[in-house]
């Protein structure tokens, strides 16, 4: 870790273990969302194969980089990135924090984005939460986790905004099992910045994927065993950030 506070963000791993039809990870624990949604019921926006690739992946090296421009509905991508930007401009969006309830913090020193919480009411949120919901299924009959539900929220970076490296779940009462992040940024080059950097599971020290956030690119990693990091962005970064947990409804702070 780089300093002390950087220390407070990051929980020490256990050889992390996730196998294909075996038994479920260790419940994890996160940020409790402001708004939780359910999608309707839709078309089916994702294949069989895809699933299994996806799930393989999670089990082997328990992350995955992919586009999910062909995976979800024409258009949707774009009309995230029309809401997310009215949020933004409307200053709906409020800074991020670190871990959940009393203990939150806002330390600029190790985040520094600003964050709404989705609720599926609009329709593209909608349109995502089908999306969601069949991530959700999939995951669970390849790799029997017991996902019950996911927390999602639109996050914003302006320029010289960053995260530092942390995983998604903490020592706590939550169960956060599965990360997805989806980016809505077009036309973006190397020297706007804002990458996502993956770290090994087991070696915190050792990069495995950076990931340019452009329209459609998405990562999927284990939530408490794969260390990531948003390195500082150089012009206004959106994304989608979603949770998926075994638990049921939140749990009381």
């Amino acid at each position: 870790m780089d300093s002390e506070k950087t220390k407070g963000v990051v929980v020490p791993l256990i050889e992390p273990r996730l196998e294909r039809g075996g038994e479920a990870l260790d419940r994890l624990a996160g940020d409790d969302p402001q708004n939780i949604g359910e999608a309707p019921s839709g078309p089916n926006v994702v294949d069989s194969f895809w699933l299994d690739e996806l799930a393989d992946a999670l089990a082997s090296t328990g992350w995955i980089e992919c586009d999910l421009s062909f995976r979800l509905p024409a258009g949707l991508l774009g009309e995230l990135k029309r809401e997310v930007e009215i949020l933004d401009k409307t200053e709906a969006m409020a800074r991020a924090g670190i871990g959940r309830g009393s203990d939150l913090l806002k330390d600029r020193s190790v985040r520094r984005d600003k964050i709404v919480w989705m609720d599926g009411f609009s329709a593209p949120q909608a349109e995502l939460f089908r999306f969601f919901d069949q991530v959700r299924d999939g995951l669970n009959r390849r790799l029997f986790l017991g996902l019950k539900r996911y927390e999602a929220h639109y996050s914003t970076y302006q320029s010289g905004d960053f995260y530092k490296r942390h995983v998604d779940s903490f020592q706590g009462r939550a169960s956060r099992m599965i990360s997805l992040v989806l980016y809505l940024n077009d036309d973006w080059g190397l020297e706007d910045g804002g990458e996502l950097r993956i770290f090994d599971a087991k070696d915190h020290e050792a990069p495995v994927g950076l990931l340019r956030p452009e329209t459609g690119r998405a990562a999927f990693f284990l939530s408490e065993t794969v260390p990531h990091e948003v390195l500082p962005a150089r012009r206004t970064r959106y994304s989608i950030a979603c949770w998926f947990r075994q638990d049921e409804v939140p749990l009381p702070l």
